[in-house]
C-alpha cells in the first residue's frame, strides 16, 4: 500500500524523537510533549514498526509554525542560494581558483569540482595581457568601484558588472586589478603612464 502524507509526516516524527532518545535529549523530547509513558513506548519501537504505519490517514500531531524561526531560516536559505548561484556564474566566467579563495574560501578540491561540474574547460597558465583599449575600459570601471580599499577588492557582484561592462573573463579582470591594487593607484585620474606600468610590469 502506497505511503500517505500523514504517515509520511508522523514517520518522520518518529525517527526525530528515536535519535532524540538515542542521544539523550530530553529537552527536545518534553518541547515535544513526550512525557515519561510516551517515552517509554518510544523505547519499546523498532524501525519496522515505522513501515506500519503507512495505513494511516490521520496523525497524533499538533503542528504549529513558529514565524519567528522560520523567517530568519528562510531568509538564510535564499542567501545561501544566491552566494551557491554567484559562486557558479563567477566560475563559468572563468574567476580563478584564488579568487574564489579570497571571495568565498572555496578551497582547490572544491573549486575544480565545480568547474567539472559546470564543464567549464581547464586554463592553462596567466591570461594573455590586455590590449590598451581594454586596460583602460576596465581601469574606468574598477577604479569607480574600488572606492578607498587598499586591497582593491569588490564584492562578487561587482566582478560580475565589470565582466558584463568590458565583456572580459574574470580570471583577467581578477589577474589586472589585483596589479593594480598591488601597483597602488586606485583613484587617481586615468593616467596612459600608471596604466601601462601596472599592465606591463
Amino acid at each position: 500500500m502506497e505511503g500517505t502524507k500523514e504517515a509520511d509526516l508522523v514517520t518522520a516524527v518518529l525517527l526525530y524523537a528515536m535519535r532524540c532518545l538515542a542521544e539523550g535529549d530530553q529537552a527536545a523530547l518534553r518541547h515535544m510533549n513526550f512525557g515519561v509513558k510516551e517515552i517509554e513506548s518510544l523505547r519499546e519501537l523498532r524501525v519496522a514498526d515505522l513501515y506500519r504505519v503507512e495505513s494511516l490517514r490521520a496523525h497524533c500531531l499538533d503542528i504549529a509554525l513558529n514565524r519567528q524561526v522560520y523567517w530568519p531560516m528562510i531568509d538564510h536559505l535564499a542567501q545561501q542560494r544566491e552566494m551557491e548561484d554567484t559562486i557558479q556564474t563567477l566560475i563559468v566566467a572563468d574567476a580563478p581558483q584564488e579568487m574564489m579563495q579570497v571571495l568565498f574560501g572555496l578551497n582547490q578540491r572544491d573549486y575544480t569540482r565545480l568547474r567539472r561540474s559546470l564543464l567549464v574547460d581547464p586554463t592553462v597558465g596567466r591570461p594573455c595581457e590586455l590590449d590598451d583599449a581594454s586596460s583602460q575600459a576596465l581601469w574606468k570601471s574598477w577604479s569607480e568601484r574600488a572606492d578607498d580599499d587598499a586591497s582593491g577588492l569588490l564584492n562578487p557582484q561587482r566582478y560580475l558588472e565589470l565582466h558584463e561592462e568590458t565583456a572580459l573573463s574574470v580570471r583577467a579582470i581578477w589577474h589586472q586589478t589585483q596589479r593594480w591594487a598591488e601597483y597602488g593607484n586606485l583613484n587617481g585620474p586615468l593616467d596612459a603612464d600608471a596604466i601601462a606600468a601596472g599592465v606591463n610590469e
